[in-house]
């Protein structure tokens, strides 16, 4: 199958993908990638989760730019003023690998390839990874063989219908494999270097790191730690200067990858509310307190993790205080036992089952 994908801008646009890939790759019943042509914004923080596309497979990066210089949300000017030019780039690779369905992952990258593979009668599939529709879905969602989304709350009217399908987020195919007992938990510390006998939490603040949740590690790391926990911590990318020095007890990552390894270690996760985040959670059933990130205007991170019901435990970003850490440094320790078992019961009713499968079929059943 030649596939060609169109999304970029942050982590959240880029991941899915690539567990896609993933999961095509791994074999068995899933469909083949036989070529991808991958459409992006250019950003950095592309280029370092790309690096991660596996060697075997013939792919191609073609950066339509529609964002200022710097970055940001292009203006509704700068959008139709840089269109039509991306259109014609998106057109003449779409050609060139002859590829047979294309699937936007959000982002305004793929408004020019979702318009180019139109004009050439691909068909175009979108992935709304977001419990609240995003952008890219609400203005290209007509012009789609098929709307495709991670969670419920983003079907028109809660319903699935034959355009729209609820088809959950994909995750890396190893993730399930994290999905381990408390009683193993020590096999997956040791392996990754922590101390067997200390609970590990895990602090995620996505694919651009968290200032709120850094300053709240750089804080309250000591009261976790002294109350017989351990921390690994991803930061974000040149966000290390927000920290302080390496300790016993914390270990301070830019980025961590692969993510299955953490997950199968961690007793609980402390993270913002990206969908793809959210989705592993769910698969490896591992208890979160999910802090959204309060300004987006439709709220799509709290609305995300509402989704997954009492498998996670929602906390603001003005309540990242003393009490909250003292909470987490208990919820993480023998005295949350129960409670952890509930938000792993919960997880386990929410996740969805090998969601890249599904998506990879519906590609395959479009395909042209």
């Amino acid at each position: 199958m030649r596939v060609a994908f169109a999304g970029g801008g942050t982590g959240g646009h880029i991941v899915p993908g690539l567990h896609l890939v993933a999961r095509s790759l791994a074999g068995g019943d899933a469909p083949r990638l036989d070529d991808l042509l991958w459409f992006t914004s250019g950003r950095a923080v592309e280029q370092r989760v790309l690096a991660e596309v596996p060697r075997e497979l013939p792919w191609e990066q073609v950066k339509l730019s529609l964002e200022p210089p710097g970055g940001g949300a292009p203006s509704r000017l700068r959008l139709i003023a840089q269109t039509p030019r991306a259109f014609w780039s998106a057109r003449c690779a779409l050609r060139r690998h002859q590829s047979q369905v294309l699937l936007g992952l959000g982002g305004f990258t793929t408004l020019p390839a979702a318009l180019a593979a139109r004009s050439l009668g691909i068909p175009v599939v979108l992935l709304e990874i977001n419990a609240a529709p995003g952008q890219a879905t609400r203005v290209l969602g007509p012009l789609a063989s098929r709307v495709l989304h991670a969670w419920r709350g983003s079907l028109p009217d809660g319903v699935e219908s034959r355009r729209h399908r609820l088809a959950g987020a994909p995750v890396a195919p190893e993730v399930a494999a994290a999905r381990i007992p408390e009683s193993q938990e020590a096999e997956a510390l040791t392996a990754l270097g922590f101390d067997p006998e200390r609970p590990l939490i895990l602090v995620l603040g996505g694919s651009q790191g968290a200032s709120s949740l850094n300053r709240f590690v750089e804080e309250y790391a000591h009261l976790w730690i002294s109350a017989g926990s351990q921390v690994l911590h991803q930061c974000g990318p040149k966000k290390r200067a927000e920290l302080g020095p390496q300790r016993p007890g914390l270990r301070v990552r830019e980025y961590i990858a692969p993510m299955a390894p953490a997950l199968a270690a961690a007793r609980v996760v402390l993270c913002r509310g990206g969908a793809s985040t959210l989705a592993e959670i769910a698969v490896a059933q591992v208890p979160a307190w999910v802090v959204p990130y309060p300004y987006h205007a439709d709220r799509h991170q709290e609305r995300n993790a509402r989704e997954l019901g009492e498998g996670v435990r929602i906390v603001s970003e003005a309540s990242l205080d003393r009490q909250h850490a003292t909470l987490l440094a208990e919820f993480a320790g023998a005295g949350g036992a129960r409670a952890r078992e509930v938000m792993r019961q919960a997880l386990a009713r929410a996740s969805a089952e090998d969601s890249a499968l599904q998506i990879l079929l519906e590609l395959e059943s479009l395909a042209r």
